[in-house]
């Protein structure tokens, strides 16, 4: 299978994966590096001011530090979530992360459906063997029905 017949996958060998996940523009790490700077300059001033008679400025440079960090560790958190779909030696295999819980289900092809839930802008549902993940949380709802297609046409081998 050619990779240009996929618009979401990527096909490697005999393998396709599909790999959704949140559009985040900062890395956790990158964050990290931005609040430390944060703390720097922020306690550096809140310090100079204490220093020159305003004992006040520093105690509150300490509460907007816990706030924003309490805000950065939270978007920390769902950063790296996703969802990566697998369809490799006559197994789809479907992996979700979010917020650092990890959930793996497999399915054999042939007996799989894959179908959206409610409308063509739901979530995706691929379901099979008594177990059923939804999927294409990280897709534009407009775009969810063309990933169901693209899933269900490598199902079907072309």
């Amino acid at each position: 299978m050619s990779n240009s017949v996929f618009r979401f996958a990527t096909v490697s060998g005999q393998s396709i994966h599909w790999f959704l996940k949140r559009n985040c523009s900062v890395t956790p790490s990158q964050l990290g590096w931005l609040y430390a700077s944060l703390c720097v300059i922020s306690l550096g001033v809140g310090t100079g001011f204490w220093l020159n008679g305003a004992p006040l400025v520093l105690p509150f440079a300490w509460i907007e530090l816990i706030a924003v960090g309490v805000a950065f560790m939270l978007y920390a958190r769902h950063a790296t979530d996703g969802e990566r779909i697998e369809l490799q030696g006559g197994r789809l295999v479907v992996e979700l992360e979010n917020g650092g819980r990890f959930e793996r289900t497999e399915f054999l092809p042939h007996q799989v459906r894959v179908e959206p839930q409610i409308s063509d802008r739901s979530l995706i549902e691929v379901s099979g063997q008594g177990r059923s993940v939804k999927v294409g949380r990280y897709v534009r709802p407009e775009l969810r029905a063309a990933l169901a297609r693209e899933i269900r046409m490598a199902l079907r081998g072309g």
